[in-house]
């Protein structure tokens, strides 16, 4: 057996792959086959959660020896969940409706390890305050960036910090898309240390 078990993220996202590379550990990605729909009624940090772990165990599932994070991030605003616009329209009008109010990015991050039984999930908020943004603002942001694959349109670690007013998190990870602070937690409670020499 290998001194250390196999690390997979459960992840297509470019964003969570290049924090995840900061550890200085090998691991390989997979696509997790989940629904991501909110159910009726359900709240944004519940929503975050419930898809973090899915996602952890679903890829899991057909890994079982492997440590596989799972992580997903939901915009809150006002209690309703504001997730990847996908379009510019969307992104518009995503931007228009957080000008100048906080909104709170839930990001929830698990870690799954099969063969042991270790299961885990926590979730990470991000309170961001928006400047009140002008259409013209707007614009350019989304012609420079096209950040229609990030939760809310807000790509805090490119121009959209021009966005914000102020950051309140105990992990600037997380806004981006994987709190690495938390997860490394998670991953030495599951047997996998990233400053253990290998």
């Amino acid at each position: 057996m290998p001194a250390h078990p196999p690390l997979i993220l459960g992840s297509t996202s470019r964003y969570r792959r290049e924090l995840l590379d900061r550890l200085r550990l090998p691991f390989t990605v997979d696509s997790p086959r989940v629904d991501e729909t909110p159910q009726p009624g359900e709240r944004p940090a519940d929503l975050a959660l419930r898809l973090a772990l899915a996602k952890a165990r679903e890829v899991a599932s057909r890994t079982p020896a492997s440590v596989v994070i799972g992580s997903d991030q939901v915009a809150d605003l006002d209690g309703t969940p504001v997730g990847k616009p996908g379009t510019h329209d969307k992104a518009v009008a995503q931007l228009r409706a957080m000008s100048g109010k906080s909104v709170v990015f839930q990001t929830g991050v698990a870690v799954v390890r099969l063969d042991t039984g270790f299961e885990t999930a926590v979730l990470v908020p991000v309170t961001v305050r928006f400047r009140h943004l002008t259409d013209a603002e707007i614009e350019h942001y989304l012609q420079a960036e096209q950040p229609y694959d990030c939760a809310g349109s807000a790509k805090s670690e490119a121009l959209g910090i021009a966005l914000l007013d102020a950051i309140e998190s105990d992990d600037p990870t997380a806004l981006v898309g994987l709190p690495l602070i938390k997860t490394c937690q998670l991953l030495r409670q599951a047997g996998l240390d990233p400053l253990a020499a290998r």
